[in-house]
């Protein structure tokens, strides 16, 4: 479904077009059985969460390899508003291929940020984004389901309201990655507040042991401490799914612009860890397929930017 089909098209303007695009067309949207799970050498899990604040539900599907504990296979199911579906169906794409171990670090921050059409343009308006954090906790559902453990063990960070299942954690990255500067704003994209309102100042009818003004003027502290100099972890540091964030972050700033300008592209096939050493498996798309350079001259200007820009151990190979 195109925006412009769309009727009066303004309140489309604030979805982007990956997110109309899953809406109408999800690409996981499905069931694996016992015994689909078994050809693939796979456990089968299946976690179900629901948002008591809108209705929404959503039932995950994972195909675990049994000796890897890699995800192989990811599908949804899901009763509620397209947006739901369009998260649902971005979180499934984005557990694929990770371990359970990994996959458990994917935030709803990670789902938004996926289905944005550019960087800098959120994907949803403020007042839907508790619909990628119904899909990151289906995430830890799951998770607890293949560990045999209570999902409470899996929080690393404390709940602040009980009303929406939003977690500290959440709504501090939510304030930073959006630049959040009011309480209302934090309430418009996690629901945090929306209902009994106790978690959002001391004086309301039970008390927290975290507020959302307190939160708020934390991070913004803490932010802006952060502009005056220092840098964030180096990406030896960082979670293997937010290393692979930022290999896209600087194919898409520093290296994609460059081979658009002749017609060609380039896809992440796999990236994995060789002790120290990263090392990402690339492919070529349009006019760099085929091109006299692109195995030597084109693929050395791309592990110099990924040495420049994140580490200077970076290799990158073709396939």
């Amino acid at each position: 479904m195109a925006k412009s089909d769309l009727v009066g098209g303004s309140l489309w303007q604030n979805y982007s077009q990956k997110v109309a695009d899953r809406m109408d067309s999800p690409r996981f949207l499905g069931e694996i059985s016992e015994e689909e799970a078994a050809s693939m050498n796979a456990d089968l899990i299946v976690a179900d969460h629901g948002a008591e604040s809108c209705g929404d539900a959503v039932r995950l599907y994972w195909a675990v390899e049994k000796d890897s504990g890699k995800i192989l296979k990811a599908t949804f199911k899901s009763f509620g508003c397209g947006t739901a579906i369009a998260s649902s169906d971005m979180m499934a794409e984005l557990c694929i291929g990770l371990t359970v171990d990994e996959a458990v670090n994917i935030t709803n921050i990670d789902v938004e940020k996926a289905l944005r059409d550019n960087e800098d343009t959120p994907a949803v308006p403020p007042q839907k984004m508790h619909c990628s954090v119904m899909a990151y906790d289906v995430i830890k559902a799951a998770v607890a389901v293949y560990k045999g453990v209570d999902i409470k063990t899996l929080e690393n960070a404390e709940m602040v309201c009980e009303c929406a299942r939003v977690t500290l954690s959440t709504i501090r990255d939510v304030i930073r990655v959006n630049d959040l500067k009011t309480v209302e704003e934090i309430t418009d994209y996690t629901k945090a507040g929306a209902f009994c309102k106790s978690c959002i100042q001391p004086g309301g009818h039970e008390k927290r042991k975290y507020y959302l003004v307190d939160i708020l003027a934390e991070t913004r502290a803490e932010m802006e401490k952060e502009a005056a100099g220092s840098e964030g972890p180096p990406f030896q540091e960082l979670n293997f799914f937010k290393r692979f964030k930022a290999i896209e972050r600087v194919l898409d700033a520093e290296i994609r612009p460059a081979l658009h300008q002749d017609g060609g592209d380039v896809d992440v096939e796999d990236f994995h860890m060789d002790g120290d050493v990263p090392v990402v498996n690339i492919s070529y798309r349009g006019a760099c397929l085929g091109c006299v350079s692109a195995t030597v001259g084109t693929l050395g200007f791309i592990e110099n930017i990924l040495r420049e820009k994140l580490d200077p151990l970076f290799k990158v190979e073709i396939g």
